[in-house]
């Protein structure tokens, strides 16, 4: 915030930040997500994004859902098992989840210590590297424990609730973490000028820091030189993958006017 010049600027960020810090699981999700049927808690089907398995009706918890969860439960260290032994599994439903899950197996589990203390955890399904090809098979036998390592190595602090766990029945390999860990969504939307550089000057020092952690500092910064040659290609790619995103989008507009495409439109609540 320091970094902040512009004082309208710095006073919107400090508000925003301030309100995000007030908000709780239990006044912000969890009314959201969830109803009751009696006093029994469970999450609430939102088509097209959240559903139920019809093998998984609400409130009903399976038992190879326990055992993965005890397997996920094991990979957390032994202070972060006494607190999530506090919380009890009360729903599990299928959560659609953004563009690079398509195709994934994706769950939100709903946890509950007492009646005003909720946890959501979310379960991704974590597939083979695409670098694998390149870079050879990660040391790590399960993928969801690579993606795990891999935000524990870029993050200064990681989600608690960070695990993995195999699948009972199949071989699928998963990382679990919480739904909403007082994470701000930075409404780009409504962004002008001034305030799309100063998102993309963090996103950038962000990146760099991540990079710096998980790798040689000193092997990245012999590759890129002291030279602009490394920041001129990054440019380059950045304004040619935006491009491509709009063509994209106009071709998914025309198919959808072509009726070649059928397209739901979801309105803000």
């Amino acid at each position: 915030m320091a970094g902040i010049k512009d004082p309208g600027l710095r006073r919107r960020a400090l508000m925003r930040l301030q309100k995000e810090r007030g908000r709780s699981v239990a006044e912000d999700m969890f009314p959201k997500l969830v109803e009751h049927k009696g006093e029994m808690p469970f999450i609430q089907d939102q088509l097209p994004t959240i559903f139920h398995h019809k093998a998984n009706p609400p409130g009903q918890i399976q038992q190879r859902l326990l055992e993965s969860f005890a397997a996920y439960r094991d990979t957390l260290p032994h202070s972060y098992q006494t607190l999530l032994d506090r919380y009890e599994i009360r729903d599990a439903a299928i959560k659609v989840v953004g563009i690079g899950s398509v195709g994934t197996a994706c769950w939100v589990l709903l946890l509950m210590a007492h009646e005003g203390d909720p946890l959501f955890l979310q379960v991704k399904e974590a597939r083979a590297s695409v670098l694998e090809r390149y870079a050879g098979a990660s040391v790590f036998f399960n993928h969801g424990q690579r993606v795990v390592n891999g935000y524990r190595l870029m993050q200064p602090a990681s989600d608690m609730f960070l695990g993995w766990f195999q699948g009972v029945r199949d071989t699928r390999h998963y990382f679990v973490r919480q739904l909403r860990d007082i994470k701000i969504s930075i409404r780009v939307e409504t962004f002008g000028a001034a305030e799309m550089n100063l998102y993309a000057t963090w996103c950038g020092r962000a990146l760099a820091l991540s990079h710096a952690r998980s790798g040689s500092s000193a092997l990245l910064s012999g590759y890129m030189g002291k030279s602009d040659t490394f920041d001129q290609a990054l440019a380059s790619f950045s304004i040619a993958y935006a491009n491509q995103n709009e063509k994209d989008h106009a071709a998914l507009k025309r198919a959808i006017r072509a009726g070649k495409v059928k397209a739901r439109y979801e309105e803000e609540k």
